[in-house]
């Protein structure tokens, strides 16, 4: 696909990767919706791009169909909607240790906001007979994530959507990606103010996210990596399960040896 006039809608579009995919896709000539729950920063970065930023909370489906219903007044049916925004907590100890109200959030960021989306313009897209689903996943939805088992869940969980999207709509011109990055200098590893000149080797930039994901964008590749490591690791998962998990156990391990915990932030300076 080729984003030169196309409506996009960005969720999650303040900072980090959001933001980072509307600044390059308006170099492409994107019209661009961009959202985000904290309203100064999303405005400021659609004022920048000629674009509109709105207030909006993705696990409440209303939010998400007056966000498409705002779209389409300002520049017309929406070509692709961009489900990137997400959210990460950690947990305590055991993997269950996550309380409720986590599990509840992350569902309702990490999946449901994803389901809203399609519920609100792939009506209008099966009609015009095209249009594209970009799906904020991660490696953790191929593989996982170490001291997270309620975003490893979820984002597989994004994947598993994906996947029935592109099955059930595919030969009505509907496309699909999911995007898995492993490790990008957020706010979410710990990069929130915005210090990246010093980042750990393995630890990409926004910026260069964003470029793969448009070259995987212009190919309508399924699995969209910002990372090519992580193919070989999905391969070697595929091939011998147990000798995977016995590799994260090991990992696990190391990295709480090396830097005390499996806080995310803390883990991100073991990456070489």
């Amino acid at each position: 696909m080729q984003l030169n006039n196309k409506v996009v809608v960005i969720t999650g579009a303040a900072g980090g990767i959001g933001s980072a995919m509307a600044q390059r896709f308006a170099k492409e000539g994107a019209k661009l919706v961009l959202t985000d729950l904290e309203s100064s920063g999303v405005k400021e970065v659609a004022e920048d791009l000629n674009g509109i930023g709105l207030i909006c909370d993705v696990t409440k489906e209303d939010d998400i169909r007056d966000v498409v219903q705002k779209a389409e007044e300002t520049f017309g049916p929406v070509d692709m909607f961009v489900s990137n925004a997400g959210v990460a907590f950690g947990e305590g100890d055991d993997a269950a240790s996550a309380s409720n109200s986590v599990w509840q959030t992350s569902w309702e960021v990490n999946v449901m906001s994803h389901v809203y989306a399609a519920r609100a313009v792939l009506p209008s897209m099966i009609e015009r007979g095209e249009g594209y689903f970009l799906n904020m996943a991660s490696a953790a939805g191929l593989l996982s994530q170490i001291g997270d088992a309620a975003y490893s869940t979820t984002k597989h969980a994004a994947i598993g959507f994906a996947e029935s999207l592109s099955i059930t709509h595919g030969k009505q011109g509907i496309k699909v990606s999911c995007i898995c990055p492993q490790y990008v200098a957020t706010a979410m590893t710990g990069y929130g103010d915005g210090n990246i000149e010093n980042r750990n080797p393995g630890i990409i930039t926004p910026d260069e996210a964003a470029e793969e994901i448009l070259k995987g964008i212009e190919a309508e590749i399924f699995i969209i990596h910002t990372h090519p490591e992580v193919k070989l690791f999905v391969q070697r998962k595929s091939e011998d399960y147990d000798r995977w998990l016995g590799g994260m156990r090991k990992l696990r391990e190391q990295m709480i040896e090396a830097v005390g915990s499996t806080k995310l932030e803390d883990m991100q300076k073991f990456m070489r």
